[in-house]
């Protein structure tokens, strides 16, 4: 397993969905390796541009005037061990909001819901090296094509809130890999 690094990129930037390939963390971060980068701005990604067929087969299209974005990229994993992380992250920022919000967040699937309303997005995919995360948290959703919340209705200051979940996730990939290594194999003598 590798480490992962992760980044708080405290300029503006656009999502538009091509941002989710393989190296773009190393060619605009400089992150080396399996990590994850969070930002704060506007996500417009276009039916074209959608990864998972299901939403370009009904024609989505993703919108928001801002979101806080994590994009992972991960190396030495399969799919299916990335789409657990998600599930793992996911619950991890409806943790996170239960103790900077009294409003009630329910998780289904990959997605988050306040009040009946889409707070998340987010996906995983494969590409030739690696595999790749995004997960936006709607902060303005303004023009947002479903029914959403963002964290600015909830009083929720995404900075804090964004920095607080790359640590907690920093922290649990830390925790699985020390699991991996602490125990003794079965069938092991006890000398």
């Amino acid at each position: 397993m590798f480490d992962l690094h992760t980044y708080f990129h405290k300029e503006p930037k656009i999502y538009r969905g091509p941002e989710l390939r393989p190296h773009f963390l190393l060619s605009q971060f400089q992150i080396k390796g399996t990590g994850v980068v969070a930002f704060i701005g506007k996500c417009e990604v276009s039916t074209a541009d959608l990864v998972d067929w299901e939403d370009r087969l009904n024609q989505d299209r993703i919108y928001a005037e801002s979101m806080l974005h994590f994009l992972g990229e991960f190396f030495g994993q399969n799919l299916v061990e990335i789409v657990f992380f998600q599930r793992l992250m996911i619950s991890i920022i409806a943790d996170v909001f239960r103790r900077n919000s009294s409003k009630k967040v329910i998780r289904k699937g990959d997605d988050l819901f306040v009040d009946g309303k889409k707070l998340t997005v987010s996906i995983v995919t494969s590409s030739a090296v690696s595999q790749l995360l995004h997960i936006g948290v709607n902060v303005d959703c303004t023009g947002a094509p479903v029914e959403a919340i963002g964290l600015n209705d909830c009083d929720i200051d995404p900075l804090s809130f964004g920095n607080e979940i790359l640590d907690r996730i920093e922290s649990e990939w830390e925790g699985v890999q020390w699991a991996c290594v602490k125990v003794k194999p079965v069938g092991e003598s006890h000398a």
